[in-house]
């Protein structure tokens, strides 16, 4: 006898994610879907498409994204998300990161052109929680030749001095150097004090023959480059 066919609400819920994705497509499902499907099984007494819902309102701004701030143990202390869970969505994240970064690599980007600077590290460095400032080491040829997190601060400041920058410039034989951070807000604007340590670190690199090129920031998926701003250009006077 041949079976009846079943509709997709008829389905258990924990298979409805492959039932959609296979009559629809995949950017048919939502994001708690496609947790589901990430995570196979739910917890006691809760199906995969549950507990996904439950991850979804526990993660930074509530929405997918807050993966890429998401820590092991932060992610273990959710009830359902064991070991091997947290392990398969830091897995999911770092592939994201690697998909977005692209396989340009570091020695490939045109140094001249901030917008390639920006989205190499855009995947990096837009989700974090907290401000973190790189230094860019250049050759002679202005091709990057290292990559450097120099100081890792706060949610509005990270603090680093000329003596830090130029410490490893030196060590790395820069011939010159782009200083990179990010704004965990999400706006890149400049503050007060990233010209400052923009003015203080471009003066002390004519001094030793290690001139700064730009300065990038970092913000969700926007950037802001001092130097396309024509602040290296302006008057002394006006630089602040």
């Amino acid at each position: 006898m041949k079976k009846e066919s079943i509709t997709m609400k008829e389905m258990p819920e924990s298979e409805q994610p492959y039932e959609k994705c296979e009559k629809y497509g995949v950017h048919c499902l939502s994001d708690s879907e496609l947790l589901a499907v990430i995570l196979r099984t739910g917890s006691q007494g809760e199906c995969s498409t549950a507990l996904a819902r439950r991850l979804l309102q526990k993660l930074p701004g509530k929405t997918i994204t807050g993966l890429f701030q998401s820590s092991f143990e932060q992610l273990r202390e959710i009830k359902g998300i064991g070991r091997v869970k947290s392990i398969q969505l830091l897995c999911l994240t770092e592939i994201a990161r690697r998909m977005l970064k692209g396989r340009k690599q570091l020695e490939e980007l045109l140094c001249e052109e901030p917008a390639q600077i920006a989205a190499y590290f855009m995947p990096s460095m837009r989700f974090l929680e907290t401000e973190q400032v790189r230094l860019l080491v250049l050759n002679g040829r202005n091709a990057a030749v290292n990559n450097l997190v120099i100081s890792n601060g706060s949610f509005n400041s990270a603090m680093a001095s000329p003596r830090e920058v130029f410490y490893y410039a030196l060590k790395h034989k820069a011939v010159a150097i782009i200083l990179l951070h990010n704004h965990p807000s999400g706006d890149p604007s400049p503050s007060r004090e990233d010209l400052i340590l923009t003015k203080r670190i471009a003066e002390t690199g004519k001094l030793i023959g290690i001139p700064l090129l730009d300065h990038i920031i970092i913000g969700d998926n926007r950037y802001v480059s001092v130097k396309e701003s024509g602040y290296f250009s302006k008057p002394e006077s006006e630089k602040l």
